[in-house]
């Protein structure tokens, strides 16, 4: 006797192969990353007011006030992009063809913290 298959019982099968059994991994990483890189560029970009201690800041050189400028802007206006990244590496379909779009997100939502850290570190002089 043929056995027929229902649609919902062969969607199912395509749908547990289709699944990525690692798409928690991408998520997973950022979020313990973000949480370590996330306060220590905020401390580090907090203090580094303090470069302007030398020469005060109306007479400090034009490139250190650019990256304080630059470090300040981010630590204001990145962590939405740090949020809506890991939400969206989280949220995403856990299925293979969504895997590239998760390790994207994933990987944007380091990019604020990794670059106040890099600025922090390459400070002109004053």
């Amino acid at each position: 006797m043929a056995t027929q298959h229902s649609p919902a019982a062969l969607g199912s099968a395509a749908t547990r192969r289709d699944r990525d059994p690692q798409a928690w991994v991408a998520p997973l990483l950022a979020t313990v990353l973000v949480l370590l890189l996330g306060p220590a560029a905020l401390f580090l970009g907090g203090l580094s007011a303090m470069a302007t201690d030398s020469c005060g800041p109306d007479d400090c050189s034009p490139a250190l006030m650019r990256h304080l400028d630059l470090i300040y802007g981010i630590l204001e206006f990145g962590w939405p992009v740090v949020l809506a990244a890991i939400a969206t590496a989280w949220l995403l379909p856990w299925r293979r063809r969504w895997s590239a779009a998760r390790a994207c997100s994933a990987l944007a939502s380091l990019m604020p913290p990794l670059l106040v850290l890099v600025l922090v570190f390459t400070l002109p002089a004053s």
